[in-house]
């Protein structure tokens, strides 16, 4: 059964990346068909001609939401069972795709699964999120790392040590493993964002329904390049979406956000606590 598609966006990619993402596609069991989304301003020559591959040259850069919600409604005419959005620069081995899938097949209130993240090193990348208010992305972004640690590490839920699943309201789009019924119902990519936030905004509408599960009993490695931290127009970018956020969810008045985030906190880090007081007796 070929019932796992999958897309990638291409913008000046490094070809090994791309290479290396669709050989590891190519052999997963149960992986019917990638979508190579390119909005870089020359096409490239170099990747797989395999009938399970398919590129298509925009010409010029639509966004990262935008060229993966051609790959999605492709995927749909398809009948593809479940999408992966994902990011170029990630590996991971070929049991992934069909462990994830056969999570979901089994728990059918799930929408979406984010597997564990690491670096290279093995150290865990912390991508399970709260809902964000303004401050926690103005402290993530502008301010010293040593300050404000306990609102940074509540916000991403560091004390929850990452080791069970977790039902969790905004998960990175560095890979995002949807369920194609989900997608028809609560709609794809809100087109109106460029680059990032994105990923925040379609995670929070379908865990509005379903279950967004951190899923640890699967692992990749991303090699993360933040690359708003090393180029000022990728800042403006995040900060231009960073407000189209707010002004669709609220600044201040966002009637979701505290019962949702007090809800995750005391399952997750509440819990997490009181397990380490009792061990510790």
């Amino acid at each position: 059964m070929e019932d796992i598609t999958a897309s990638i966006v291409l913008y000046n990619t490094n070809i090994q990346e791309v290479h290396s993402i669709t050989n590891t596609l190519l052999k997963s069991e149960r992986f019917k068909h990638l979508y190579i989304i390119d909005n870089s301003p020359s096409p490239i020559s170099e990747y797989s001609k395999s009938q399970k591959v398919s590129y298509i040259f925009n010409g010029k850069n639509l966004g990262y939401g935008i060229a993966h919600n051609i790959a999605i409604k492709k995927a749909i005419k398809e009948n593809s069972k479940y999408h992966i959005v994902m990011n170029t620069d990630i590996e991971f081995s070929t049991n992934v795709l069909p462990s994830i899938a056969q999570y979901m097949d089994t728990h059918t209130d799930v929408g979406q699964i984010m597997p564990k993240v690491s670096y290279k090193d093995g150290n865990t990348q912390y991508l399970c999120k709260l809902i964000p208010n303004p401050f926690d992305l103005f402290v993530r972004r502008f301010l010293p790392s040593n300050l404000f640690n306990a609102s940074r590490d509540k916000f991403i839920l560091k004390e929850s040590n990452y080791n069970r699943i977790m039902n969790i309201p905004c998960l990175s789009g560095c890979f995002m493993f949807l369920r194609i019924d989900t997608l028809k119902e609560i709609g794809l990519f809100d087109e109106r964002y460029f680059l990032y936030m994105e990923d925040f905004d379609l995670t929070r509408r379908i865990h509005n329904k379903y279950k967004t599960i951190f899923y640890p009993h699967c692992k990749i490695v991303h090699h993360e390049r933040k690359g708003s931290y090393k180029k000022l127009k990728l800042l403006f970018y995040h900060a231009i979406n960073a407000i189209k956020y707010f002004n669709k969810w609220g600044w201040v008045f966002d009637k979701e956000r505290s019962p949702i985030n007090n809800s995750i906190t005391n399952n997750y880090i509440s819990q997490e606590n009181g397990y380490k007081k009792m061990t510790t007796r």
